[in-house]
Formats: C-alpha cells, sequence, structure tokens
C-alpha cells in the first residue's frame, strides 16, 4: 500500500510537466479499461508505422528504448521512448494511433527517466490484470 502511495505522489508532478492541449485533436478516443487487444483493433495506425515516426523526431542514430500502445489522457496513441545517438536522456514521443501524427514531443532528463520507471512497471502488471480480468469474464 505504501508503494502504491509513493508511485500516486511521484506520478502527479510528472503529469503536471506533460499537461498541455497537445491530446484535445487527437483521432482516436479510448477508454483506459479497454483491454490490449480491443486497443489494437481500434489502432488505424500500424505499430510498426507509428515506431518510425517517433525514431525521425530523434535524428539520426536514433533508437526506440520502449514503447508501445496505450491510452492516455482519452486518446489511442503510441508512446515510444526515443533516445537519440550522443544526447543524454531521452525524447517521449507520442503519435496518434488514428492518424499517425505526433501529438506531443516531451525531452526527459535522467531524473525523470529514472522516477518513470516504478510507474511503467505499475502501468504494466494493471494492464496484464485488465487483460486477464477481460478474458476472465469473456469465458463466463
Amino acid at each position: 500500500m505504501k508503494r502504491l502511495i509513493l508511485i500516486a505522489l511521484l506520478s502527479a508532478p510528472l503529469a503536471a510537466f506533460s499537461a498541455n492541449d497537445a491530446f484535445k485533436g487527437c483521432s482516436t478516443k479510448a477508454s483506459m479499461t479497454s483491454s490490449k487487444a480491443d486497443l489494437a483493433a481500434m489502432a488505424k495506425v500500424k505499430e510498426a508505422d507509428a515506431r518510425q515516426t517517433a525514431l525521425g523526431t530523434g535524428g539520426s542514430g536514433a533508437q526506440v528504448v520502449k514503447g508501445g500502445l496505450e491510452t492516455e489522457k482519452g486518446c489511442l496513441v503510441y508512446s515510444f521512448h526515443v533516445k537519440s545517438a550522443g544526447e543524454s536522456g531521452q525524447t517521449e514521443v507520442i503519435v496518434d494511433a488514428g492518424n499517425g501524427k505526433v501529438l506531443e514531443r516531451d525531452k526527459e532528463g535522467a531524473l525523470r527517466t529514472a522516477l518513470e520507471k516504478p510507474i511503467d512497471k505499475t502501468k504494466e502488471l494493471a494492464g496484464k490484470a485488465k487483460d486477464k480480468l477481460s478474458s476472465n469474464s469473456k469465458d463466463k
């Protein structure tokens, strides 16, 4: 329980850093309660194409460190962390899963990247639990 409270406290400032209106114009709305399979079915842009778009923002030698399809601020998006050659930190690139346009680019330093690790792990575990619950309810 203490861990969840700590994660919640740490995530609030991170959300404030990236709060803007870039998501107002997203082309595909999605619910956080949708399963990964449902989200994938809704996406009009293939992950490989969104990944290429994100890589294009990082310049020559850029690499995707992590990322994939998710719901953020009510929008269906691909979120990729791009590491540019010769630069410290990473840039989070948000690509609209409906039309392939870049909605947001957010440079993250080493501290923010470290702070996001437990949040990312919590999101991953929550997603797995949600998918498991979703598949169990369909089996009944």
